[in-house]
C-alpha cells in the first residue's frame, strides 16, 4: 500500500485517471470496488494519567474483509475481531473516545490483471480529497518477501518513479505468512501520513 503523489498541474481526480488508464493499457480490467475507512479513538483521561498524552488507536474496515473489524495502535498490535467491534466501542465510550473530525477513508476501484490486484483509491477527509492510495496484491504468494520484486516490476510498470520501496511491515515479517492485518497496518501509517501533510503549521502566530 503506498501513496502517489498528484501529478503536477493536476487535480486528485485527473492523476487518479491518468493511472487507471496506464492500468487499463496494460491489459487490466475493472473488478468493481473497495473501501478502507479508520476512525481515531483516544483514550479518555482518566485518573493517574494527567500529563501523559492518550493512546491512539484506529478501528478499520476494509470492504474485501466485510465480517471483520481490524482495530490498531500505533506500532502497536493489530486486533481483528468481527464486525460487532463497532458496537463494543460504543459501550466503552468511558475509555475511548471516538476522534469524529478525524475519519478517513480510501474508495475507489479494484482492477484484475493476470495475478495481481490492483486498488486505486481517492483518499478524503470530509468532503475534500487528500491524496492517492495505490494497493498492489501479488494473489499466488503468501510469503511477503518472496514476491517483492516481482511486485515492484509490476508497480514501475504504471507507477514509473513513484514507486514505493519496500513497507516496514515485511522487514518484520521475514519469511512468515502475510495476512490482512499487515495490509491494514500499512494503510493506517498511509492515513497518518495524509493526516501529517494537512497540519501545516500557521505562520506569524506567538
Amino acid at each position: 500500500v503506498s501513496q502517489v503523489p498528484v501529478a503536477e498541474g493536476k487535480s486528485v481526480q485527473q492523476t487518479v485517471e491518468l493511472l487507471a488508464r496506464r492500468l487499463e493499457a496494460l491489459g487490466a480490467d475493472k473488478q468493481g470496488t473497495f473501501g478502507v475507512d479508520c476512525e481515531t479513538y483516544h483514550t479518555a483521561a482518566t485518573l493517574g494519567t494527567q500529563g501523559q498524552t492518550g493512546k491512539l488507536m484506529y478501528v478499520m474496515h476494509n470492504s474485501e474483509y466485510p465480517l471483520s473489524c481490524f482495530a490498531l495502535f500505533e506500532n502497536g498490535p493489530c486486533l481483528v475481531a468481527d464486525a460487532n467491534f463497532d458496537t463494543l466501542m460504543v459501550k466503552l465510550k468511558g475509555f475511548f473516545q471516538n476522534a469524529k473530525a478525524n475519519k478517513i477513508e480510501s474508495r475507489g476501484t479494484r482492477y484484475q490483471y493476470c495475478d495481481f490486484l490492483v486498488k486505486l483509491g481517492t483518499v478524503t477527509m470530509g468532503p475534500s480529497a487528500r491524496g492517492i492510495s495505490v494497493e498492489v496484491e501479488y494473489c499466488p504468494c503468501v510469503i511477503a518477501n518472496d514476491c517483492w520484486n516481482l511486485l515492484m516490476e509490476f508497480m514501475q510498470s504504471f507507477m514509473g518513479s513513484h514507486t514505493p520501496g519496500i513497507p516496514s511491515v515485511f522487514s518484520s515479517k521475514h519469511d512468515s505468512t502475510y495476512s490482512p492485518g499487515d495490509t491494514m497496518v500499512q494503510y493506517m501509517e498511509l492515513f497518518n501520513k495524509i493526516r501529517k501533510q494537512q497540519q501545516v503549521p500557521v505562520a506569524g502566530i506567538r
